[in-house]
């Protein structure tokens, strides 16, 4: 089989609420995970071994998440099959859009295919699971409920035409995703309701509404990202109507009636000296 090309396409949450602490130090958690237009590109050809070559060269080699996914896969099927493997990125790293996640998917999925090994969709988000908590989301994207720790997803409808505006700062955080839930406290703990709601309206095809959008990272996270508030203050100095934080940061994103609108936003953006990127909702 010729070589294989996907896109790898960010995400955003469409509401996260944490409810509780459990029992197995995991947290129980709701969030709606929604793909948007911005995306890496990874290529997959056929090889001797596995090697993986990403334009960002400390992403190379065996720490990237794709090259685990590969070993993974070698494993779980018993191949002795190699790939070479190719990385464009595009999305932000560690900026709360899943890139890393999304880019193991698009290699269990390619690889699944390159290698002809009939792996069903079933088991290769059981094998996703092993990888990060949304890694299983991206092997279809899309709008998707995740409850649990994360692990069980239940489709939605994709709110169409919907445009956003993302904005990531460039503030790294070691261990941000653990500090942030240390730092998570009684007041940001929720029932879930707010984003059982959003669920409801999204089920039956409905529009997506601006007051059900909730983070239960929003307070720790302006405490654990210096400056991550002027970066809010930007946006909406620059017309967001109201902006909302991704997964755990830092990246921050509001929601446009139009790409024209968030055209105009991102210009008003970059005369404040801020970078923005316009989006759009997408199933993969």
């Amino acid at each position: 089989m010729a070589g294989l090309t996907l896109r790898a396409y960010a995400k955003v949450n469409l509401g996260l609420e944490v409810i509780q602490r459990r029992e197995d130090g995991y947290h129980e958690l709701v969030t709606i995970l929604q793909t948007v237009s911005l995306y890496d590109e990874i290529g997959v050809g056929s090889a001797e071994g596995l090697t993986l070559h990403c334009d960002r060269k400390w992403m190379d080699g065996r720490r990237n998440l794709m090259w685990k996914a590969a070993d993974l896969l070698q494993k779980e099927s018993g191949t002795q099959m190699g790939a070479a493997m190719n990385l464009v990125k595009t999305i932000p790293i560690s900026a709360g859009l899943g890139g890393g996640s999304s880019d193991a998917a698009a290699a269990l999925r390619c690889l699944n295919d390159l290698w002809e090994l009939n792996i069903n969709n079933t088991r290769l988000a059981e094998l996703a699971s092993h990888l990060g908590s949304d890694v299983p989301f991206f092997l279809q994207g899309g709008t998707q409920m995740a409850t649990g720790r994360g692990e069980f997803l239940e489709p939605l409808c994709t709110p169409k035409g919907q445009w956003l505006v993302l904005v990531s700062p460039d503030i790294r955080v070691p261990r941000k995703t653990p500090l942030l839930y240390e730092n998570l406290g009684p007041r940001d703990f929720s029932d879930g309701s707010m984003t059982t709601r959003l669920a409801e309206t999204l089920r039956v095809g409905g529009a997506l509404p601006t007051d059900c959008i909730v983070n239960a990272f929003e307070r720790a996270a302006d405490d654990t990202f210096p400056g991550l508030d002027r970066y809010r203050k930007a946006m909406l100095e620059a017309g967001a109507e109201q902006v909302h934080l991704s997964g755990s940061g830092p990246s921050l994103f509001t929601l446009m009636e139009s790409k024209c609108a968030g055209d105009a936003l991102q210009k008003r953006l970059g005369e404040l000296g801020f970078f923005g990127i316009v989006v759009q909702t997408v199933t993969t």
